[in-house]
Formats: C-alpha cells, structure tokens, sequence
C-alpha cells in the first residue's frame, strides 16, 4: 500500500486557497480514479482505491496545516507503512505557478505542514512539490499562501492536477514519485525578477499553459537499468500497473 497525502487546511474558508493545493491534487486523484467515499478516520478523511494494481490510501490531514504530522503518523502506525512509502503533495513558493518537482527526503524550507511531517515521521518521505509563486517579499508570504487562487490562475491549475492524476497515478505499480524527477521547459524559479509582478504571472496565459502541459507529462518515471526514464504522454503509451498498454516505454 501507498499512502498519498494531501496537505492543506479543513473548511471551507481555505478551500481554495494556495495552501491547499494537496488537498485539491488528492481530491482530483480520486475523482478521477473512482476512489470510495471520503470517510473521518487518522484525524482527517481518507479515500481508499486503487491505481493500476496498487492499493492507495488518500489522506486529508484534518489537523490543520501546522500539525500535519499527528494525522500521517497516525495512519503509517496503523498500516505499518515505511516513510519511503508516504507521498507528499504540497504548495511550493519557491517555484514558479504551475512548475512540479518530485524529490525524496531533504529539508522543510520553512513549509510549516513539512516541519510537523519531519518531527512526526522524519524527511525520507517523497514529496511533490507543486509551484504556485513567490508574492516577492518574505512578510507576504503568509497572507499571499492563504489567499484563493487567482481567476487566472485556473487554466494551469487545472492542466497541473489533471496531468499529476492522468500521466502520474494511472502508473500503479511504477515509481510515482522520484527523487530528481522535474519538469521542464519553465524559464527560473518561483522567485520572481526585480520588478516583476508578484505570484510570478508575467508570463502570458498561453505560455503558461504549454509549459504545464509539458510538465504533467514528465514528472514520473520508471527505472530502468539503475536509472529513472521519465514517461512523457508524446511518446509513450498510456501506463498502467508499471507498464505501458502496448509494452513500450519512451
């Protein structure tokens, strides 16, 4: 079994917000997928399914964001899962609007729902570290993470958890999550140049959205003779249970 997590805040006063792009990426799998119905259990809720030939467990920490880690603990305890076992989906400032990087282990960097996973279940879980912008000035950051998104955000919000849920999920039994894995294509990171405006919305709409589509097809792999190969939808065939459809890999 994997666990999936989605970090975010409960009720409705924070279902949009950027904080609470997790919850929107699990929630996105298992409607999609035809997950069960959410039920309360490890404070939070969880939906049980499966992906390829793999079981899932997808959890909401309903804990609120800071104490994160009481709720996935829990749920490792009792399904006796290893850290390496536990998948992440989080928001990322340091990243660009619609710019996904996969890693497994490292440092918090300030995530307050990171920080409590790390005192909790340690940092060897994998993390996907989901780009929604930089506001510019550190003293922003907390009002711009738990503000909604943007009207214009929406295109690359939804180009992004489709393709995590398409391309990354329908692989089951393939690594989903690997360390080093990223997409490309996105010109510097979540920071924005002097000048520009905060979020990191100065490139257009159309632009944007390429470069989302080339990043949900790139962001998992599998591995092949000690090395990951990404699976990218231009090339490959449709995955599932670690394999293509028609056996064949990009």
């Amino acid at each position: 079994m994997r666990l999936f997590v989605g970090l975010g805040n409960p009720g409705p006063k924070y279902a949009g917000n950027r904080h609470n792009i997790g919850y929107m990426a699990v929630e996105r799998i298992a409607g999609d997928h035809g997950f069960g119905p959410w039920r309360s259990k490890f404070q939070g809720v969880v939906s049980e399914g499966r992906l390829g030939s793999g079981k899932v467990l997808l959890l909401k920490p309903g804990t609120f964001m800071n104490l994160s880690g009481q709720s996935v603990g829990e749920a490792m305890r009792f399904y006796k899962l290893a850290p390496g076992d536990v998948f992440v989906f989080h928001d990322e400032i340091d990243l660009a609007p619609g710019k996904l990087r996969v890693k497994s282990g490292g440092g918090h960097a300030g995530h307050n729902g990171l920080r409590s996973l790390h005192s909790h279940i340690g940092d060897a879980y994998q993390r996907v570290r989901m780009g929604v912008g930089h506001p510019g000035r550190k003293e922003a950051v907390p009002g711009y993470v738990l503000h909604d998104f943007a009207k214009a955000d929406e295109v690359w919000l939804d180009d992004l958890l489709r393709g995590i849920s398409e391309r990354g999920l329908a692989a089951g039994g393939a690594a989903p999550v690997v360390e080093g894995a990223r997409a490309e294509g996105h010109a510097g990171e979540g920071r924005p140049a002097k000048g520009a405006p905060p979020g990191g919305q100065s490139q257009p709409a159309s632009e944007t959205r390429r470069q989302v589509q080339v990043t949900a097809r790139q962001i998992f792999a599998r591995r092949v003779r000690g090395r990951y190969i990404c699976l990218d939808r231009t090339r490959g065939a449709v995955v599932a249970a670690g394999r293509g459809e028609d056996g064949r890999w990009p």
